[in-house]
């Protein structure tokens, strides 16, 4: 798979990521790596933790591109966007060991940490809300833990948070993050999805840092709904 993978992105990667050279007339448009986080198998999809998962889908879908392919222990697709590589991928390996897969791909890859994305679930944001970051901790998500981890502990990576809300009352959030939404709750995961979709189309064509910019304010008082609402 490496071959056939590395023969068709050669073209468009930097002269660095496929010989020793460090030549200064060797530039080229390195791709970016987006990658969702989420737990595998029909039991956990449309739950909380899954909207990394679903973001990714999204915005496979909106650009044609296909996640069929089985790579560093994720579902893998690859495409061009508005002359971009992006690489899109799923980690299969359970939630909190997402950075198994994560961390194998930049590495393959020779990825810049900027220039890699991680979508996922975020209970300190309402239902819905985005938030697109160029670096930052992980907070209480343990797959984002993993993901930090192999990175080498480098946390200067993009991440783009999607709000769930949080537990209701003294409901444990390892049972709440693993629950399905309601319907009005699916459905401002759903706007939110699409919206998503778009803001990392942004990053490809902009750039992180103006995505952020242009993306954060659009979010900032979208819904205005305290952290302590939640849908059930």
């Amino acid at each position: 798979m490496r071959g056939k993978l590395w023969v068709r992105l050669a073209p468009f990667l930097s002269k660095r990521y496929v010989s020793s050279s460090s030549s200064p007339s060797c530039s080229a448009i390195q791709p970016w790596l987006f990658v969702g986080l989420g737990n595998p198998g029909e039991k956990y999809q449309s739950t909380r933790h899954n909207v990394g998962f679903d973001m990714i889908d999204a915005f496979a879908d909106s650009q044609n591109i296909s996640l069929t392919k089985n790579h560093f222990k994720a579902l893998f697709g690859e495409g061009m966007v508005d002359g971009v590589p992006v690489l899109l991928a799923k980690p299969q390996t359970y939630i909190n060991l997402s950075g198994e897969s994560a961390g194998a791909l930049a590495a393959y890859y020779k990825l810049p940490l900027h220039r890699v994305v991680v979508a996922y679930d975020d209970t300190d944001l309402p239902c819905g809300v985005l938030r697109l970051q160029p670096k930052g901790g992980y907070g209480r998500h343990n797959g984002l833990k993993s993901v930090i981890y192999h990175f080498r502990k480098n946390r200067e990576f993009g991440r783009l948070r999607i709000g769930i809300g949080r537990p209701p009352g003294q409901m444990d959030p390892k049972a709440f993050v693993l629950q399905k939404f309601n319907k009005t709750g699916r459905e401002r995961i759903d706007s939110a999805i699409k919206e998503g979709a778009d803001i990392l189309k942004m990053v490809v064509s902009k750039g992180l840092t103006e995505a952020a910019r242009v993306a954060n304010v659009d979010q900032k008082y979208k819904h205005l709904v305290s952290h302590d609402q939640q849908l059930l």
